[in-house]
């Protein structure tokens, strides 16, 4: 027995939003790592905003991880689970030990618009083969990163002006 055969959803259809969600899984995993990274060596100005909003992003980047390994067996795909096999296709690359503020804000707004861009891509996919509940997912996180960006942006303004 298959989930689709209940769900309604055409599994060929489906073909490029589980491409699309799996691409999307390696990307959250390599960005989740990352951020634990900026929340861990951070120092300077900004250290107490900075150290708890990695925190705050983290934590949600793994709710995001979860969410998508389960929409991807939803779909009667099974996720990957070894980091190793995530870092061979991931767009988001290993940041390494970053202690500055700034190039961690940086780096974090390139992976936000690494992840709009492919969930854009998700979204369409997503509509054309009828499967609402990972547009509804996917217009969630892209709502949640936009204002992630835009916030970000105003704090890196704020602080290129001192």
């Amino acid at each position: 027995m298959k989930t689709l055969d209940y769900t309604g959803l055409n599994e060929n259809k489906v073909s490029n939003v589980v491409k699309g969600l799996a691409q999307l899984l390696a990307n959250f995993q390599v960005y989740y790592a990352n951020l634990r990274g900026f929340h861990w060596n951070v120092k300077g100005h900004g250290f107490f905003i900075l150290h708890s909003k990695y925190e705050e992003l983290y934590n949600d980047a793994a709710t995001k991880i979860d969410d998508i390994a389960e929409r991807l067996l939803q779909l009667d795909a099974a996720p990957e689970s070894k980091y190793s096999e995530y870092l061979k296709v991931s767009t988001i690359k290993e940041a390494g030990d970053i202690h500055s503020g700034k190039e961690a804000i940086e780096s974090l707004l390139g992976y936000l618009k690494t992840l709009i861009a492919l969930e854009r891509e998700i979204l369409s996919a997503a509509s054309e083969a009828g499967d609402e509940v990972t547009v509804a997912l996917i217009s969630d996180y892209l709502r949640d990163q936009e204002k992630t960006v835009w916030m970000f942006t105003a704090f890196a303004h704020n602080h290129e002006a001192k």
